[in-house]
């Protein structure tokens, strides 16, 4: 059996699903070089020369106030005023971006500000990094030979044609808000060309899509599983991190580990997994913190009615 070739148009998808996986605290360069408001233009100077940065954060015990840049050093050059203070010259409306960002949104920050590089916070707002263009580059490649080189090592077992079920899985990446819930309607219409009832089509979407939504906020990007037959729906969610660590208190109305900009988004309302399991026959969560979550839901259908 011969390894899965990538196609062209697998490139572009392997690509995308490398942004909406990959954090900004991931790509940063963690080692933030700064400089203090008192400083004067001419220890910026040296310092730039020094570490060889073109751009400094202004920062005094972890809180951000501004930054300075190789356009400022020339000003200050050309006006003679490199003995004032770093302060003077600094802008101080900074747009920043959190660590937890996934990399997608970060590149639509590069377009839209025209910006070279951004100060990382994190969830306390203490700066913690600065990410560039050039960082993004450097970490998207040795991320995508990785996984080219992963998926080279895979073996595909192709489903019999004259096979009596439904079987489908789904890729679904990390914060891929763009594309959140196309899994479900393709499930949904499925199961609309097959005639089944639509109560049970209802009920199997609705847990559809908490488990594919659920996988776009809370993990590292998995797979969701759909199998279909004469006596049973099946819907499996995979992933491979980061895990749940109190499953009881998981599976409670309202209780969501979602951050802030995600819910900004109006998502993370903690009722995913209670919802599917609402609708469900049978629901079956197992969690390991580091390892993944595998979620399985099934539904069990009627028995067709004979034809006359």
């Amino acid at each position: 059996m011969n390894p899965i070739p990538i196609s062209p148009e697998q490139s572009p998808l392997l690509f995308l699903e490398l942004l909406y996986k990959l954090r900004v605290r991931d790509v940063m360069a963690g080692n933030l070089v700064t400089i203090r408001r008192d400083a004067t233009m001419r220890d910026l100077q040296r310092l730039m020369q020094e570490r060889r940065v073109s751009g400094v954060p202004v920062v005094e015990d972890k809180r951000l106030f501004g930054i300075v840049s190789i356009e400022d050093l020339i000003q200050a050059l050309d006006t003679r005023r490199m003995n004032e203070p770093v302060s003077h010259f600094m802008a101080s409306n900074v747009v920043t971006v959190e660590d937890d960002m996934p990399l997608s949104i970060v590149l639509s920050y590069f377009n839209k500000y025209e910006y070279r590089r951004f100060p990382v916070l994190n969830s306390r707002n203490e700066a913690v990094g600065i990410i560039t263009a050039r960082s993004i580059n450097t970490r998207l490649l040795v991320e995508l030979f990785r996984e080219l080189a992963r998926i080279e090592n895979q073996y595909v077992i192709p489903l019999p044609e004259n096979a009596s079920c439904c079987f489908k899985t789904f890729r679904v990446m990390r914060s891929d808000f763009e594309n959140a819930g196309k899994a479900a309607t393709e499930i949904k219409n499925t199961l609309q060309k097959r005639g089944v009832d639509p109560k049970i089509i209802r009920r199997v979407a609705i847990a559809a899509y908490e488990l594919e939504m659920n996988l776009v906020v809370h993990s590292d990007g998995g797979t969701l599983t759909f199998r279909a037959d004469e006596g049973e729906i099946q819907i499996v969610a995979k992933d491979q991190g980061p895990g749940i660590a109190d499953v009881d208190l998981a599976m409670q109305e309202g209780w969501t580990t979602a951050n802030e900009w995600v819910k900004s988004l109006g998502f993370g309302a903690g009722m995913g997994l209670p919802n599917a399991r609402r609708v469900s026959d049978e629901f079956h969560i197992a969690s390991e913190p580091g390892a993944g979550t595998t979620v399985t839901v099934r539904d069990v259908l009627p028995p067709r009615n004979p034809a006359p």
